[in-house]
């Protein structure tokens, strides 16, 4: 006999929109969190993420983000929470970049509402943003930012209201699965489903040793900066915003509090970290220096000096996509992990295409560029 149809161990940014999701299907659904709900340990931490349309990683992208944007709103609408503000977005790079090459493809493939402006134009639009001779921006009307702890809490209530339950301060300590269904052991008890998915991130590989190899764990550093001119930075006048260039990438996004301005530097390999256990979030001044210069070059109306700084964790695979679907030696268990930095703004829309597949073994999206199975050379 089962505890529950379904148990998902991890109920972070994947698992919260996962349990949301099925508990409105009506199955019966039991989630494991080692912290507690919302917590800022992992890739859900520093109080916002950018959410946005016009995507430079694959046009296979564009229809899951469509529907993540539905489906922020629907959240909204059950919770009564306020979770997404649109601000429009700039992408910001030279007009011959990869990035923003496979941004106007999609753009133009899938219709999107944007904008493409000149240095002039740009310039003259958004002076918060130093720009070079050679750079444009690309403006998303359907861009926006998320406030993804709040998010979290709110879908795990939600699913809570609609039956869910959920253990938290709970450490699954082993998975066992066999042709009868999966046993887990969490805080010295075991639960018996008919089905696990596992989203827990970072810890993917201390659950699934078979992703050691798979997923690099990367310290995230987020930092806050002063604007001199706190209108200048307003959400109505300063759109969340990427920029790239000089093999930099980096991120913002508008006042939320009314005092800071969120700047981010992208992570890289040399960001990699052993043990998600030992995450260090001490920071060190030369950790700082990279994006105090970027401030100081590119958005002279921030003081350079940043205010607040925290460190947080994502998971990153060979190539960048995330691992989304059932094992291959072991149906009886999906994961939805390593979206190496690019997640959250998809997250209700993974969700829901785990539910899909966890209840009908079917997904009304094109996901093979997600696949467990296209790792299997590698081990």
């Amino acid at each position: 006999m089962f505890d529950a149809d379904i148990g998902i161990i991890g109920i972070g940014t994947m698992g919260s929109m996962a349990m949301w999701q099925l508990a409105k299907s009506g199955a019966s659904i039991i989630g494991f969190e080692q912290f507690g709900t919302g917590h800022d340990r992992s890739a859900a931490g520093g109080e916002t993420r950018i959410f946005r349309t016009a995507y430079p990683s694959g046009l296979e992208y564009i229809p899951l983000l469509k529907e993540a944007k539905n489906l922020w709103l629907q959240l909204e609408f059950e919770t009564g929470n306020d979770l997404y503000t649109q601000t429009d977005g700039l992408a910001i790079g030279d007009q011959n970049s990869i990035s923003l090459t496979n941004m106007i493809e999609s753009i133009h493939t899938f219709q999107l509402d944007h904008e493409i402006l000149s240095f002039d134009d740009a310039k003259k639009r958004f002076p918060q943003h130093k720009l070079l001779p050679n750079q444009i921006a690309i403006l998303d009307k359907h861009a926006g930012f998320l406030r993804p702890q709040y998010a979290i809490v709110s879908a795990v209530q939600r699913a809570e209201e609609l039956g869910a339950m959920v253990y938290r301060q709970t450490r699954v300590e082993e998975i066992n699965s066999d042709k009868n269904g999966v046993c887990v052991k969490a805080n010295g008890r075991e639960y018996k489903f008919g089905q696990v998915l596992i989203t827990t991130g970072p810890w993917a590989s201390t659950l699934l040793p078979y992703f050691n190899k798979l997923i690099e764990v990367r310290r995230l550093i987020n930092t806050w900066f002063v604007p001199k001119d706190l209108q200048l930075f307003s959400p109505d006048t300063f759109p969340v915003f990427q920029r790239e260039g000089n093999h930099v990438y980096y991120y913002g996004i508008p006042s939320v509090d009314g005092a800071t301005v969120k700047i981010s530097r992208s992570t890289t390999t040399n960001d990699r970290m052993i043990d998600p256990d030992s995450l260090n979030r001490t920071i060190e001044l030369e950790e700082l220096a990279s994006i105090k210069q970027l401030v100081q070059d590119h958005l002279p109306d921030l003081y350079p000096d940043p205010v607040r700084v925290s460190a947080y964790m994502e998971g990153y695979t060979p190539d960048h996509h995330a691992i989304v679907g059932r094992l291959p030696d072991d149906s009886n268990i999906m994961v939805a992990c390593g979206f190496s930095g690019h997640g959250f703004k998809m997250a209700p829309a993974i969700g829901k295409l785990a539910a899909d597949i966890l209840l009908k073994n079917a997904s009304t999206y094109s996901i093979d560029h997600l696949s467990p199975n296209r790792f299997i050379a590698v081990n």
